[in-house]
């Protein structure tokens, strides 16, 4: 299989997981907009979540631009990312009904730091298999941004059960550490 397949599966399978998001989110029987207000909590955490399936789509595709060759063990190390993006819609609407409970935020929290884990596997199954001059080797040398963040997911989950706001000021954090790619595997895929 090429690596053109791989990512448009990969592709296919990250704008279902966010239709299924949006289609999640019900609307309110009443025309007012008073009645928009239960739908608030859940609107949040789908643009969480939303931002959190862009921001693994766009580094995946930045990833892709790099890779020359797959093979079987880098298409299941991309599957298990998927899986873990694929509980995304399930996570996003617990925590949207039930925003201020702690095991649906701590659920949330797991999913992000397996979703992290999937990630940081998937570049190093790349990494190894491409050899020395590839790229994501250079720029994931010592991963401490990548380690950061599993060790803010990681804390987050039993922080949801002492204070929920705390989980999902973390979670929102993250977001924002991730949401600009990388500038540097940008400049790498232009050579």
């Amino acid at each position: 299989m090429n690596k053109g397949r791989l990512e448009a599966f990969s592709d296919g399978v990250m704008a279902i997981i966010i239709t299924i998001m949006v289609l999640a989110m019900d609307t309110p029987d009443e025309v007012t907009l008073k009645a928009l207000l239960p739908v608030v909590p859940v609107f949040v955490s789908y643009l969480l979540s939303y931002i959190y399936v862009g921001i693994y789509w766009i580094n995946h595709h930045h990833i892709m631009q790099v890779t020359h060759r797959i093979n079987s063990v880098i298409l299941w190390a991309n599957l298990h990312l998927l899986f873990w993006l694929s509980l995304v819609p399930f996570t996003t609407n617990w925590i949207g009904k039930n925003h201020l409970s702690p095991v649906p935020v701590a659920f949330y929290g797991g999913v992000l730091l397996m979703s992290a884990i999937a990630f940081r596997l998937l570049e190093n199954t790349l990494i190894r298999y491409h050899g020395e001059d590839f790229p994501l080797r250079k720029l994931h040398a010592g991963g401490k941004k990548e380690k950061i963040s599993i060790l803010i997911y990681f804390s987050a989950i039993p922080l949801a059960f002492v204070c929920v706001w705390i989980s999902i000021f973390l979670y929102f954090l993250m977001a924002c550490l991730w949401v600009m790619p990388s500038k540097r595997l940008e400049k790498e895929m232009e050579k």
